[in-house]
């Protein structure tokens, strides 16, 4: 739980009775690699901290899955669409590596952004936060190449490369497997940056 507030101080440091509160809605989870945590069709009920493990957020189009988002240590998964609107998502969020999460609850979360204005402001903040990385993503995949993608990827998340199978980050990337290939053998090694 403490890397959970940590993660929190970031955005806005909490009163001691905030944290009281929200940590009596966190919901501890230790789950195995290639659990789901929301399956598509249905409604998103929580947002999960990632304390230890490795999450991908993907969709199924037509006969191929496609990597949306990549949630590593000290982040938040969620489909947020869903957890917003109450309306089920295509999205799927599965686990990548066993785990150890921190669930908040949509009710829980709710209610305490009635009775606690720090911890509604927070939520506020997180939010813009992600939406802030969907804008970058989003532009970064209209606008930046293939290969400066990639660099941006090992230069902010360098042990997703070690982590996750080379398909998932080409689909992630928004580039053929091949293409991923070609790139990687042209890149410089880590010994050579």
């Amino acid at each position: 739980m403490q890397a959970f507030f940590e993660t929190v101080n970031q955005f806005l440091p909490l009163s001691a009775e905030s944290k009281q509160a929200l940590s009596a809605i966190l919901q501890r989870m230790e789950l195995p690699k290639g659990h789901v945590l929301v399956r598509a069709g249905t409604v998103c009920h929580y947002i999960y901290f990632i304390e230890k493990g490795l999450s991908r957020t993907y969709y199924l189009k037509e006969d191929k899955d496609v990597t949306d988002w990549i949630s590593t240590e000290n982040t938040f998964a969620c489909s947020i669409v869903s957890f917003i609107t109450r309306k089920p998502d295509r999205r799927i969020i599965e686990l990548l590596e066993d785990s150890l999460l921190w669930a908040i609850h949509y009710q829980d979360i709710e209610q305490l952004y009635k009775n606690h204005h720090e911890i509604e402001r927070f939520g506020r903040l997180v939010t813009s936060h992600g939406l802030v990385q969907m804008q970058q993503r989003f532009d970064e995949l209209h606008f930046a190449t293939a290969h400066e993608r990639y660099k941006h990827l090992i230069e902010t998340s360098p042990t997703i490369i070690q982590r996750v199978p080379l398909g998932m980050i080409a689909s992630y990337l928004g580039i053929t497997g091949e293409t991923l290939s070609r790139i990687r053998a042209g890149f410089p090694s880590k010994k050579q940056i």
